[in-house]
């Protein structure tokens, strides 16, 4: 039962219902522009996607403990990693072994989807393959790639490939659609690398909050906070989505009062925890949100 615990652990469970909110936004995207969807598909590219999400987060606690990086990290409940793989050094090997299980299993399933729907998903799950394993040791390196590849994982290829999945061609719905968990999950690991910062810059890292300080890293935090916002009300515009889709505003509410705490506390990690939390809850809440407006707005 310990080693099982520990096998666990790197996984991140807790955090692994973000997947389900993303991929639930692309089954809306394709139900408004579609009159039927193949449920087995679904819950196939559901199964794919959560193996991808495991697999880039044990990559991520993997290469943390073989940098040293785990050695210096102050852990918060939202940000540091779990912290399993110092306290149980034996379980590297299995640790690593099943994060290339889990990348495996999104490879094949991505492989099936190719085959029985059409090569148009091949950039999308290259692009995704490549994300899952280079993410930790060499795209954080990158400030600009850094900051956009979380958003490109879940909410481009994640909605859009999903869309894909379900109809069978891409649209310009599931391609807005996305641009809203694009900006929020870029925010979520944005947001999470402030208690983070002095660690990370010992073993390499360049993102945003260690190259221009964490108070100049706030603002980027704002407007990509805003910019959700923006999409779904361009997308109502344009017709792209119903006007029920604006239930999605409701996440203003959240959105608000974290703004003005992060503005606020941007250099202290004790002050900025409540606010790593809220964060999680919008990366949640507004993409499910625009989900439900796309499903009562669906003409069938």
């Amino acid at each position: 039962m310990k080693n099982l615990k520990f096998l666990l652990d790197p996984m991140r469970v807790p955090f692994l219902i973000l997947t389900p909110a993303c991929v639930v936004l692309g089954l809306a995207t394709a139900i408004w522009t579609s009159d039927k969807v193949n449920w087995f598909h679904f819950f196939l590219v559901l199964i794919g996607a959560l193996s991808a999400h495991i697999s880039v987060n044990i990559f991520n606690e993997y290469f943390d403990y073989k940098s040293g990086l785990d050695a210096n990290t102050k852990r918060t409940p939202f940000s540091g990693g779990s912290g399993r793989l110092p306290e149980s050094p034996e379980m590297i090997r299995p640790a690593l072994i099943m994060a290339w299980i889990f990348f495996s299993v999104t490879a094949l399933i991505g492989l099936y989807f190719v085959f029985t729907i059409g090569s148009g998903l091949i950039p999308l799950g290259l692009l995704g393959l490549l994300i899952i394993y280079f993410y930790t040791e060499y795209i954080t390196r990158y400030p600009l790639l850094c900051l956009i590849a979380p958003g490109l994982g879940f909410g481009t290829l994640m909605v859009m490939g999903t869309d894909f999945v379900l109809t069978g061609q891409y649209s310009w719905t599931a391609l807005i659609a996305s641009l809203v968990p694009f900006f929020l999950v870029n925010n979520l690991l944005l947001l999470n690398q402030f208690p983070d910062a002095e660690a990370d810059q010992t073993v390499g890292r360049k993102h945003y909050p260690i190259q221009i300080g964490k108070e100049k890293s706030s603002l980027i935090y704002i407007v990509f906070l805003l910019l959700p916002f923006v999409v779904i009300g361009f997308g109502v515009i344009t017709g792209y989505f119903p006007l029920s889709s604006l239930i999605g505003f409701l996440s203003l509410l959240l959105v608000i009062p974290n703004s003005r705490g992060v503005l606020k506390h941007a250099e202290s990690t004790e002050e900025l925890i409540p606010f790593l939390g809220q964060n999680v809850l919008i990366n949640l809440v507004t993409p499910v949100l625009v989900a439900i407006g796309l499903f009562i707005g669906w003409p069938g």
